[in-house]
């Protein structure tokens, strides 16, 4: 007999998340069978823009997220460059890199510890590691007392790596320094030598703490590498160019379809946004992004989310670490939650020692911004990662005003809804499948959410702590 459970509001992520799972027992073993998750809150910041400056969508669409405004910064100053025709000199796009490295690894290093970690150990019994489920804890207590030690280390780390950004940046978060045509921090010798103090500290936490947790945690709880797999298949637009003109990047564009190792392109003309079960307008269903128009329509039949479903050539494909590093060929053991963690790990680290390489490329007293005229008109779009995935930003410019703006965010890949083929989105197929020993604990679904990390918009929560609802359909 089927037993839903509504888990609402998902903790420990960015924004409004809702699941729903149908636990069943199949063969014997209770786990998930279907799965539906939501995003519950519409924003329309993509509406916000139209009639503005073009130079207002840096700064505007920064504040989509509190956690990863950079890589919407640099999404639409590559949106731009590209519609103005101007390519940055090339110090400005190695502090675009060196600001957005330092977002990469504070989110990497928030997201292990802060966001992950707390469903596999048990903590002081205080707020926020109260209340808690004690469902299947496997560390010894002395290994707990040292990941609780790390994870206290880690708030210290993640602020610095803030402070880190913030020296070419100028704040963080919401650096206002990205600018079409360049950069407005010019790089210093005493400011390099700050940035590379902060980045050294961060580089041995990453090797000495943080690499070496991910790898216990996968050791302890290796029954995971078979678990939250999903389609298997995983895309990248690139990012952190390592030429002026972009041709090369730290890590490449393209896909793969499940779990290949062939690495194919990626076609943005074969990105379409379906939203037959997302809270918009039918009209605007299967357009790609150049096309794209976000119009609520609240309530509508059969919907169930404020995300849109991207899909690339009808397929539902998984962003984020695993799949970056999969593409670049630097993980390629398996696609898992356990994966999905080593994975982001193995990418810090790589992240931390290119940014160390750029600093020593930056040019004192040379430029960091190329001038422009803005056109009357323009199409053009940027495509960048966020530490969760592939982010993409489709620009129009009309009479020197923006005419559309389309956004397709990494969480809308991986925890979209169904599509008008009623194919899931990459966490609700991940679930599929899950063990649930306690229904009234189901942590499994939690850590396969969790190892996606979603990030549905910059919001606060205000919840009281306790026991709470608990929402079980029986039928």
């Amino acid at each position: 007999m089927a037993i839903k459970i509504v888990l609402d509001p998902i903790t420990r992520l960015e924004g409004h998340l809702k699941i729903e799972v149908s636990v069943d027992s199949v063969k014997g073993t209770q786990q998930v069978v279907e799965a539906w998750a939501t995003g519950t809150l519409y924003r329309g910041f993509e509406t916000m823009l139209i009639n503005r400056d073009p130079l207002d969508a840096q700064h505007f669409t920064q504040r989509i997220c509190g956690v990863c405004p950079v890589p919407h910064g640099m999404a639409a100053v590559m949106a731009l460059d590209k519609a103005l025709r101007v390519t940055p000199p090339s110090n400005a796009r190695i502090m675009r890199n060196l600001v957005l490295g330092a977002n990469f690894i504070q989110s990497h290093i928030l997201h292990f510890y802060h966001l992950t970690l707390p469903d596999f150990i048990d903590g002081p019994a205080m707020p926020p590691w109260q209340p808690s489920w004690k469902a299947d804890k496997r560390f010894d207590s002395a290994t707990t007392q040292n990941l609780i030690g790390n994870y206290v280390k880690a708030i210290d780390m993640t602020r610095k790596a803030n402070e880190m950004g913030a020296i070419f940046g100028g704040r963080m978060p919401d650096p206002p320094t990205y600018i079409p045509g360049g950069f407005t921090s010019f790089p210093k010798a005493e400011l390099i030598s700050k940035f590379r103090a902060y980045l050294n500290e961060l580089i041995d936490f990453i090797t000495n703490s943080y690499m070496k947790d991910a790898e216990n945690l996968a050791q302890v709880y290796g029954d995971y590498k078979g678990i939250g797999r999903g389609y298997g298949n995983l895309l990248a637009f690139g990012v952190f160019d390592q030429d002026d003109q972009g041709r090369t990047k730290l890590f490449r564009s393209g896909r793969v379809s499940g779990g290949a190792g062939t690495i194919q392109p990626v076609d943005t003309k074969a990105i379409f946004e379906e939203v037959s079960y997302s809270w918009y307008n039918n009209n605007t269903n299967h357009l790609t992004p150049d096309q794209g128009e976000t119009i609520p329509q609240y309530p509508k039949t059969q919907a169930y989310s404020w995300m849109k479903a991207p899909r690339y050539l009808g397929s539902a494909y998984e962003v984020g670490s695993l799949a970056r590093m999969w593409i670049n060929g630097n993980y390629r053991n398996g696609i898992s939650v356990m994966d999905r963690h080593q994975a982001r790990a193995k990418e810090t680290l790589t992240i931390g020692q290119a940014m160390s390489l750029w600093l020593g490329q930056l040019k004192t007293g040379q430029s960091v911004f190329t001038s422009y005229s803005l056109p009357s008109t323009a199409q053009a779009y940027g495509l960048t990662e966020a530490p969760r995935g592939a982010l993409g930003h489709w620009l129009e410019i009309s009479n020197r005003k923006i005419s559309h703006y389309q956004i397709v965010t990494p969480t809308c890949w991986n925890a979209s809804p169904r599509d008008s083929q009623r194919l899931h989105g990459p966490i609700e197929e991940a679930l599929i499948g899950t063990p649930v020993k306690n229904i009234s604990e189901p942590v499994e679904v939690l850590r396969v959410i969790h190892s996606f990390d979603p990030c549905l918009s910059c919001a606060v929560h205000i919840i009281r702590p306790g026991e709470g609802s608990r929402v079980l359909h029986i039928g």
